[in-house]
């Protein structure tokens, strides 16, 4: 008895010091010969739930061989820890970004690891009907449109990864651009100047209005958390007030928790007496993607 009791105790502490493994460098995907990668957060009590993350980075990477990747940077260390603790299965990835690519490559790369997530979830274990997604700034851009775009697969596709859809099931977005006609954000990604109002009919205003979330909102859209600070400089946070709004008229359920005194980045620097956005974060998936 006294040794079945100390073994339990052993692995409950190893459990405590260790609740996730991490899969390394799975190649999701190619691109002119360069391998799209993401790592695996593996908890040691799955839920057996995925949630794709994406850190933000101004859809921007360094040039240098030597540089951090995306999929392993801080900001994706501290989420997928509070996701994968609490039992989420965490895909990080790099994705194509400036300088070198613009519109639509870093969201074509998200809706393929979303589909190559899909298409491994035996692998993976979790359900391939229920995934989730969560980023900040211009990762927040590209898990709304992960949520947004119809993400329709392609029966015909030679690859079996394309023919999965790429639509989460459900949504957690921080300081997100979400309408580059009317937020200060987009410019560099689209690589062009921002169309002057009346322009409607012009090729460059529906680039714009494509590469915005909020333009593509229908009611069969999952639940949003939208998470914003109130004095980000980066990304106003009126962004967030309009997608709220704009998710509620279509009858989506959304929460936006508004950081008191919060600024742009993960941990949203100055902020008074923030709110548990953590905790927040893993409850909104708790409560919206567990389901049947």
């Amino acid at each position: 008895m006294r040794t079945l009791s100390l073994s339990l105790l052993l692995a409950s502490l190893a459990y405590a010091a260790d609740p996730y493994t991490v899969e390394s460098n799975i190649v999701y995907g190619m691109h002119s010969g360069a391998a799209l990668l993401l790592d695996v957060y593996k908890p040691a009590r799955p839920n057996g739930y995925g949630v794709v993350f994406v850190s933000g980075s101004g859809w921007t990477m360094p040039l240098a061989y030597s540089a951090t990747e995306l999929k392993s940077n801080g900001q994706s260390k501290l989420y997928a820890n509070a996701l994968a603790t609490a039992g989420y299965t965490v895909f990080t990835l790099n994705h194509r970004a400036l300088p070198r690519f613009r519109y639509p490559a870093p969201v074509d790369d998200v809706q393929r690891a979303v589909r190559f997530v899909r298409h491994n979830a035996v692998r993976f274990g979790i359900r391939a009907d229920r995934i989730g997604a969560s980023g900040g700034s211009s990762g927040g851009h590209l898990v709304s449109m992960l949520g947004t775009l119809d993400g329709n697969g392609k029966p015909a596709d030679p690859d079996p990864v394309e023919r999965e859809s790429s639509k989460v099931q459900c949504v957690v977005a921080r300081a997100a651009p979400v309408n580059f006609l009317t937020g200060n954000n987009g410019v560099n990604l689209i690589g062009m100047a921002r169309p002057l109002p009346g322009t409607e009919n012009t090729e460059e205003y529906k680039i714009f209005q494509a590469a915005s979330p909020i333009n593509h909102i229908t009611p069969d859209d999952p639940p949003f958390l939208l998470m914003h600070g109130d004095k980000d400089e980066q990304v106003d946070y009126g962004q967030s007030v309009e997608m709220e709004a704009k998710l509620k008229a279509a009858g989506i359920p959304v929460k936006l928790l508004r950081i008191r005194g919060g600024a742009h980045g993960p941990t949203f620097p100055g902020a008074v007496n923030p709110l548990d956005y953590m905790g927040e974060m893993v409850r909104w998936f708790n409560t919206y993607l567990m389901r049947n």
